[in-house]
């Protein structure tokens, strides 16, 4: 049901949570209050809900793609444009609006400017009221264009104090991380390529919310991650089968069937057979530590699969 329903893992800690409300609230006020100087504020109210949702997004997403600079000054922008445009040329309002929209979106494509907010703009200009039909192109300038100026500014006053957050994301931390963990990184971990990840993210065949330093920077911590995962030395007892697969289902696993107890971790030996793989049924030996460090997780063969063993003093033994 999650799955159907799209519900994502939440790790946002609560700093960032109340950063991105105290943001919005600071965008919008400052936004309302510079346009209700050009038109009623009924009117406004309108006007300026796009800009509501582009606050969730240069708050809560700082980095995301959809919320830098050009697209959300572009996607307001040209929509609202796109928008008086229609209303001006079609005198049916339902169809101007779909237009309005429609159009908006396809601009946005070709212009690399794609900001769902935009959409909104160019709603507007065409349903907001005779006040907005009064303002014709003015519309565009005031309060369109001010208004994305002063949400792409507070973005940046907001945000700035936190290294990790500032805005735009040239400005934050993350290329620094990226190298960080790439010289950190196990020598077989390496930066991948420019082309791989233009030819990932094409392959998807429709627009993904994330950049190429985000997304290289998230496999560089998966795999981080994964390599600093194995157990303890003392975790590894006799007769008990392990795996070196993220998963239970996948990996080799091995079985530890004999083993020499000592102090010195050289002379701390285990034998152990392969049960699956290519090399399975072979009998080989190595240090207790060596064996720790291959082993991610204790399995037990239940209904015919492997599964990881759910116990919690073996999961204590974990990095």
């Amino acid at each position: 049901m999650k799955k159907l329903l799209g519900v994502q893992i939440d790790v946002t800690p609560h700093k960032e949570k109340l950063i991105s409300a105290v943001g919005g609230f600071v965008g919008i006020y400052a936004i309302m209050f510079v346009t209700q100087l050009f038109v009623p504020i009924t009117s406004a109210a309108l006007i300026v809900a796009s800009m509501g949702a582009t606050a969730v997004l240069l708050f809560a997403v700082p980095h995301g793609p959809l919320s830098q600079p050009w697209p959300v000054f572009g996607g307001h922008v040209i929509s609202a444009i796109i928008g008086v445009t229609i209303r001006l040329l079609v005198p049916d309002m339902l169809l101007a609006a779909a237009l309005a929209v429609g159009i908006s979106i396809g601009v946005m494509y070709y212009l690399r400017c794609i900001h769902p907010p935009g959409g909104a703009s160019a709603l507007a200009a065409v349903v907001a009221g005779p006040e907005v039909e009064t303002l014709g192109y003015g519309f565009v300038l005031t309060p369109v264009m001010i208004n994305a100026s002063i949400i792409l500014m507070v973005a940046w006053l907001v945000n700035f104090p936190f290294i990790w957050r500032r805005y735009p994301a040239v400005l934050s931390t993350a290329e620094t991380t990226t190298d960080a963990l790439r010289k950190s990184c196990h020598a077989g971990i390496g930066r991948i390529p420019h082309r791989d990840l233009k030819f990932a993210l094409k392959s998807m065949q429709s627009f993904a919310d994330i950049s190429e330093q985000e997304l290289e920077n998230i496999y560089l911590r998966a795999s981080q991650h994964a390599m600093e995962m194995h157990l303890k030395p003392e975790s590894i007892k006799l007769g008990h089968y392990y795996i070196h697969g993220p998963y239970g289902g996948s990996g080799v696993v091995r079985r530890v069937i004999d083993e020499s107890v000592a102090k010195s971790g050289k002379q701390d030996m285990v034998i152990y057979k392969i049960i699956t793989g290519p090399e399975r049924q072979e009998t080989v030996s190595c240090t207790r530590e060596a064996f720790a460090n291959w082993a991610r997780h204790e399995v037990e063969f239940i209904d015919e699969q492997w599964q990881i063993f759910d116990n919690k003093e073996e999961t204590d033994g974990n990095h």
